[in-house]
C-alpha cells in the first residue's frame, strides 16, 4: 500500500460515525449487510449512513454489490488487512509486533498501576 491509499483510508476512518459504520461491516463478515440493516442497527439515518458508506467505499475500505433492488456492504478484509500492514511496516526496529507489545505491556501496566 502506498502512503497517499493510506492516507484516504485513515482520513475515512478518522470520523466517529464513519468509524462505527466501518467496523459494524467488518463484523458481518463475508455476509455483508444491506444499508438498511446498518442503519436500523446503528440508529443513523438513512442519508446520513449513505454518506458514510460513499466514503468507505471511495477510500476501498468497503464493497459494494447490488442485489436487485438492494445493495449489500461488505468490508474489503485485504485493504484492512494491507492498511495494518503498512502503519506496522517499521515497528520496533524489526521485531515482530506482538513480540514487542510484550515487552512493553510490563511498562504500560507499571505506569496505570501509578496514575
Amino acid at each position: 500500500m502506498d502512503e497517499d491509499v493510506a492516507v484516504k483510508a485513515l482520513a475515512a476512518l478518522a470520523q466517529s460515525s464513519r468509524l462505527k459504520v466501518f467496523r459494524a461491516i467488518v463484523g458481518t463478515g463475508p455476509e455483508g449487510i444491506q444499508p438498511g440493516q446498518l442503519s436500523a442497527a446503528l440508529d443513523i439515518p438513512a442519508n446520513t449512513l449513505s454518506f458514510h458508506l460513499k466514503e468507505l467505499h471511495h477510500a476501498a475500505l468497503v464493497s459494494v454489490q447490488r442485489e436487485g433492488r438492494f445493495l449489500r456492504y461488505r468490508a474489503d478484509l485485504g485493504a484492512m488487512q494491507s492498511l495494518m500492514d503498512f502503519l506496522t511496516a517499521h515497528c520496533c526496529q524489526g521485531v515482530p509486533c506482538g513480540d514487542a507489545i510484550n515487552l512493553w505491556r510490563p511498562h504500560t501496566e507499571d505506569a496505570s498501576a501509578h496514575t
